[in-house]
């Protein structure tokens, strides 16, 4: 039960009784208003928490009362009532900054659910504001660290639309960090303690889409030997990501479409329509205009996703974050691999910084990965960088991955013995983009396979203790090769 002040503006008697009488027996203090220019004045008299609102109104419509609502001190989320028919209203609304909207008739479900988010949000806007001041001391918005003009004006957008259900759409460059945009948008929600699912849609066979995306019943398929929850059921009450969006399949995006409008989904194989309560944030590398004309990407279904749209800028535009991401790189660096690095020479950021960085944040990072793992302790410098970095016509060459664990084998970084096999023995080579984690795979099943299988003599090279070794074994046999982003 709750004991927040919800007002209803809705020009229609029975309507508006009827609905004050239901949220009234959900526990809520509810009032009524007749029409948006009674419910402004109602609003800044009794501040309520949440306006339920109708668009189409005499005197002053939802529109209208919107507006004037975002100019008071106080935050009021608004939920806005629409006819069948008005989803356009609906998403402009949501641009103007309404919390969610609902179709008319009411769906009691449904309207109870929003009024319970809309609760929630306003018990997160403390923790918001602290996460604000962060942002102005220290440039650090969850996941995501800049300074500079373009990233400041990245974090004001997700703490604007962060609070809201409004759907989004990151754009912007393979590798600019969309996904992180995502899980910033989750943390700073209402829904920060519910699921963040995450499917790229580019990496699904498209016979396998739909069942991923929206579940499927024992028996749909061949092969289907037991009813399978989709991604949209594992983030219920939280939020999905849908990554490159581009590569869904069409029939696929006329069903994603019907679930954004209705707020149900149907399982493959099944009759029965299920309710579900996802914010969804979809992220391309493409143009989605283009895509749109080239008919990649359903119209309808990039209107509706394109409620607010983000738009990441390559790293190459704001260079002068390098370092500082860099610096949080290093952190996380230095507790995923058991290494101690102190952080960069100013010679090293130089460097960086009078680079494109063509593969954006991820070959920063990749950049960065490896050069911890070579330093392991001290401090980074242009020696720990891939050899002609920056050069004329430098494209980032395969990387001689070492891993090393140093609380096994008492020391820091690559031992001279691991060195000295892997640059006169067998190097291993991986292609610019591949994971640590799939290189250091690559390295393990090379160096057993040079000693014959002799899994102590590769322990001893690679630096690992043999207990290590079997694990890591032991997981390669029980999952997939790592499948980069």
């Amino acid at each position: 039960m709750s004991s927040e002040k919800v007002l209803i503006v809705e020009d229609e008697v029975h309507a508006r009784t009827g609905l004050t009488e239901l949220i009234e027996s959900w526990g809520y203090r509810a009032e009524c208003a007749a029409d948006g220019m009674e419910g402004l004045e109602r609003a800044m008299e009794w501040a309520p928490a949440i306006i339920v609102t109708d668009l189409k109104m005499p005197r002053m419509d939802g529109m209208e009362l919107l507006n004037r609502i975002g100019e008071l001190p106080q935050r009021i989320a608004v939920v806005m009532l629409t006819a069948q028919g008005s989803i356009e209203s609906a998403v402009e609304a949501m641009r103007m900054g309404a919390y969610d909207y609902i179709p008319k008739p009411v769906d009691p479900v449904r309207l109870r659910t929003i009024l319970h988010n809309a609760t929630r949000q306003r018990e997160a806007d403390v923790e918001l504001e602290a996460t604000r001041r962060q942002l102005r001391d220290t440039g650090v918005l969850g996941p995501l660290v800049g300074s500079s003009p373009q990233m400041k004006d990245i974090f004001t957008m997700i703490e604007r639309v962060a609070p809201s259900n409004v759907s989004v759409l990151v754009t912007g460059e393979s590798g600019t960090g969309k996904e992180l945009v995502a899980r910033a948008l989750h943390d700073l929600s209402s829904r920060r303690l519910k699921p963040f699912v995450a499917v790229n849609c580019a990496a699904i066979p498209e016979t396998l889409i739909e069942s991923e995306i929206f579940g499927h019943e024992k028996g749909a398929f061949t092969g289907a030997l037991e009813r399978r929850s989709g991604c949209f059921e594992l983030a219920e009450e939280g939020t999905l990501l849908l990554d490159e969006i581009g590569e869904m399949p069409a029939g696929t995006q006329a069903k994603l479409l019907r679930v954004l409008e209705d707020r149900k989904l149907r399982r493959l194989g099944s009759k029965v329509e299920t309710p579900v309560d996802v914010r969804v944030v979809a992220a391309t590398n493409k143009d989605p205009e283009k895509a749109v004309a080239n008919g990649e990407l359903r119209g309808d279904l990039y209107y509706r996703l394109n409620v607010f749209n983000i738009q990441m800028p390559p790293l190459r535009d704001h260079l002068m974050d390098v370092s500082a991401i860099a610096e949080k790189m290093i952190d996380d660096m230095n507790e995923r691999h058991h290494c101690t690095v102190a952080g960069l020479k100013d010679a090293l950021i130089n460097k960086m910084e009078g680079y494109q960085w063509p593969g954006n944040v991820r070959e920063l990072r990749n950049t960065i990965e490896r050069a911890v793992i070579l330093a392991g302790t001290g401090m980074l410098g242009v020696e720990h960088l891939p050899p002609h970095f920056g050069e004329p016509g430098f494209a980032p060459p395969p990387n001689k991955v070492v891993r090393s664990v140093p609380g096994e084998v008492g020391e820091a970084g690559a031992s001279s013995e691991v060195q000295r096999y892997l640059e006169e023995k067998n190097t291993v080579r991986v292609e610019v983009g591949t994971t640590v984690d799939e290189a250091e795979r690559q390295l393990i099943l090379k160096t057993l396979s040079s000693t014959h299988n002799n899994k102590t003599k590769a322990a001893e090279i690679l630096g690992i203790s043999s207990k290590t070794l079997q694990n890591k074994l032991k997981e390669y046999q029980n999952t997939a090769a790592v499948v980069t982003e």
